[in-house]
């Protein structure tokens, strides 16, 4: 066994620094190019990380570089590796028993009257996975080699890469059961199941060249799952003792990210594995465990999370208190670096001075190394790079803007987070005349190649505002048109203009930056480019106002005002991390209250603050939880709080797993609240119905993360078990999110479906509009 490289990364961007893999695999998808064009594309992009990696200072030949490569999730390629293939798949397998690439992307999009994977979020950031399905029926075997081929890859190429999957614990404890197995079947009693699998996994990693390989198990540090502590540390123990005990493997690095390992740290530390990795970011350095002998200790010291420089000598410390444990220490990130931008130097537009307060993923590549050259040299050594990151930490923390008095200076009182009750709100909003069931969707139209190439020729100064204002007018105009001719009861203005749903507000709010190439994926073949915010925030304009007047002049039917909330602003930008979170929540909150007080005086009797990242933050620990849901309820009253009885407020949650956080919905307060439900089958309606939430809700009926078209028949089931467990009075019909993704023919299509279901349960409920 070889011994661990002092400094490496958990994972790396995969999508490519100006997005390659993504134009690739649109491409693919879009027929443009072959299968074999797309794999060559994403070797040359695996090639290219490699070779950066190795010029950042990681070692080629000593398994620094983590072969952390996906075409679209790495739970889905851990779910198709061991053969975890829904049965609706399960004629997609090649004649050997293989699941192709066509096949994988199929499983991930849905095709015909195959409904893809459900979608959900990845611990506490906004990367989306893939929930496998398992049930009692399930065959394990190897079904895919592809992580073989690539390690295999890299050894032709002079590197002795480290390859990472998903671990078994991990996998079991993300799924859901199949559609066939038993009430009350947990995917996790099939680990001794799986097993076998991943032992014949290991023997042909080993066997490709890789000398070390890492399982990522970050299941162990949640408190959030169905099955607990207790479980996952015992059901970890067991498939250690198992794949550890295998006799041809390469040696095993177990990764436990996103927060403190607390209780299962001892179970890490005997069982029979050579290197485990530590969130020190997230959590604090364990206290000492017996069967530390013989194993590296992992020190996730280097934000992953975040794109702060940050304080090195503070992630030095740390690395020195962990070997305070006895065990040889390796420098690392605390996370995959999937999580932040590739390179800060690919951004010529953003400020110098805030420039050098940051580091995108390769400079964080080069932190490791600074910290690992520490290690081996001695504190001394790096003295230069701790004080240089020190001084840039200081200078951040007193740079004008960073704190503003006159935002500082507004005072809150109790009355400022609530209304009048939602009794009174009611009789209120009966002047809206609403139908039963009332049809609207959640607020973005399908972005266009036209409306890109018009901004982005704005943007390069090649047409002028007015010209570019004509465009965007015409596709507001449009889009009511089109919502008109369909029948929607509420509309929406298509949100053109955006560029994205939190950037938007970023560029109109003071305490923002922007970047470039700041991409990030947040699933598939999507990514977005979260914005920076380094100071206090401030509204100096209203925001939305004109365009949703200017979309309100065009139909005498109602027109939703669409705002972001302060917790997703927050969750989908980089935070500055000096305040806490729920300070900052509040200053954006006092934004969008004025915002909306000026909306009410455009006469916008409904407005949206969509808050799909309410779930997301969420502390993966349970003692953390209601200190958190404390202050991102209160930003989200205190944003809304303001709106008169009859204003409507709506808010909307996609992708959040309803049942957990269904208190602090509720605790929201908002009029409706519509919740992504399709890609679930309606699943979170038991959730509502059990607790008695009494307020509008508009489960999805459209899943608009999928190409599929929904049929009349198929939605007008969703909505029957909708009708079955909640009121009708409360009920509203919508997709699940935005329609930014889509194209205008699947688009038009799905919601003509969506009006003639909703018309035919209308009638057979005799609440006919």
């Amino acid at each position: 066994m070889t011994a661990f490289p002092e400094g490496t990364i958990l994972g790396y961007p995969r999508i490519g620094r100006r997005r390659e893999l993504k134009k690739a695999v649109e491409a693919f998808w879009a027929g443009r190019i072959d299968e074999q064009e797309l794999e060559r594309t994403a070797s040359e992009l695996r090639a290219a990380t490699r070779d950066r990696l190795a010029a950042l200072g990681l070692g080629r030949d000593d398994s620094a570089i983590p072969e952390s490569f996906s075409y679209y999730d790495q739970v889905l390629d851990a779910a198709v590796t061991v053969g975890a293939i829904p049965a609706r798949f399960e004629s997609l397998r090649a004649a050997d028993g293989t699941v192709g690439l066509a096949a994988y992307f199929t499983i991930a999009r849905g095709e015909g009257e195959r409904a893809p994977l459900e979608m959900t979020k990845w611990f506490d950031s906004n990367y989306h996975y893939l929930v496998p399905e398992i049930g009692p029926e399930t065959v394990f075997s190897l079904s895919s080699d592809r992580l073989v081929r690539e390690v295999a890859e890299g050894v032709a190429s002079g590197f002795v890469t480290r390859p990472v999957v998903v671990g078994p614990v991990t996998l079991l404890a993300l799924a859901k059961a199949s559609d066939d197995a038993p009430e009350g079947f947990d995917p996790l009693s099939r680990l001794e199941d799986v097993l076998p699998v991943y032992v014949e996994l290991l023997a042909k990693l080993r066997a490709a060249g890789a000398e070390w390989v890492q399982l990522d198990e970050p299941a162990l540090v949640s408190e959030s799952l169905p099955a607990g502590v207790a479980q996952l540390s015992e059901a970890a123990e067991r498939a250690l003792a198992v794949l550890g005990g295998a006799s041809d493997r390469p040696s095993i690095l177990v990764a436990a990210p996103y927060a403190e390992l607390g209780a299962v740290f001892p179970v890490l530390a005997a069982a029979p594995i050579e290197a485990i990795a530590v969130d020190l970011v997230r959590g604090g350095v364990p206290a000492a465990a017996a069967g530390l002998e013989g194993k590296t200790l992992v020190g996730g010291v280097v934000d992953g999370h975040n794109i702060w420089r940050g304080d090195l000598a503070k992630a030095f410390g740390a690395l020195e208190d962990l070997r305070a444990l006895g065990a040889p220490v390796a420098a690392a990130t605390s996370t995959s670096l999937l999580h932040v931008p590739h390179d800060v130097a690919d951004e010529s537009q953003l400020d110098a001075r805030l420039v050098s307060w940051l580091a995108f993923a390769d400079q964080k590549v080069e932190q490791v190394g600074v910290l690992a050259r520490g290690l081996v040299a001695g504190r001394s050594e790096i003295a230069a790079e701790l004080d240089a990151a020190s001084a840039a930490l200081a200078d951040r923390l007193g740079a004008p803007g960073v704190r503003d008095g006159a935002v500082r200076q507004r005072v809150l009182g109790d009355a400022d987070f609530s209304r009048v009750s939602y009794e009174e709100r009611e009789i209120a909003q009966e002047a809206l005349d609403l139908p039963a069931l009332p049809l609207t969707t959640i607020g973005s139209f399908p972005q266009t190649g036209d409306i890109r190439r018009a901004r982005a020729r704005f943007t390069r100064g090649e047409i002028p505002a007015e010209d570019y204002d004509d465009f965007l007018r015409r596709e507001v105009a449009s889009v009511v048109s089109l919502q008109e001719d369909l029948g929607l009861d509420v509309l929406v203005h298509g949100e053109p203009e955006r560029n994205d749903m939190v950037q938007y507000f970023a560029e109109n709010l003071d305490g923002f930056a922007v970047t470039e190439n700041g991409w990030v994926q947040s699933y598939g073949s999507r990514a977005t480019r979260p914005s920076i915010l380094w100071g206090d925030v401030s509204r100096p304009a209203p925001i939305t106002v004109d365009w949703s007047s200017y979309a309100q002049s065009l139909t005498t039917k109602h027109m939703k005002g669409m705002l972001t909330g302060p917790v997703t602003i927050l969750a989908w930008s980089f935070v500055r991390d000096d305040q806490p979170l729920g300070e900052t929540a509040n200053q954006v909150a006092l934004a969008l209250r004025d915002e909306i007080t000026d909306l009410e005086k455009a006469g916008i009797a409904i407005i949206q603050v969509d808050e799909p990242a309410l779930r997301e933050l969420l502390p993966l620990k349970k003692a953390d939880q209601p200190a958190y849901l404390d202050w991102s309820v209160a930003s989200f009253r205190l944003a809304t709080g303001g709106a008169a009885a009859g204003t409507q407020v709506h808010t909307h949650l996609c992708y959040s797993e309803f049942g957990v956080v269904i208190d602090a919905i509720r605790a929201l307060d908002a009029d409706v609240t519509s919740i992504e439900a399709a890609r679930s089958r309606m699943e979170v309606v038991a959730d509502i119905a059990e607790v008695g939430f009494d307020h509008g809700i508009g489960p999805g009926v459209y899943d608009i993360h999928s190409p599929r078209v929904p049929t009349v028949e198929e939605v007008e089931s969703l909505l029957r078990r909708a009708v079955e467990e909640i009121p009708t009075r409360q009920l509203w019909v919508n997709p699940d999110c935005g329609l930014k993704t889509r194209g205008y023919d699947e688009t038009t299509a799905s919601l003509r479906n969506i009006v003639e279901a909703t018309r035919r349960v209308r009638e057979d409920v005799n609440v006919t509009a």
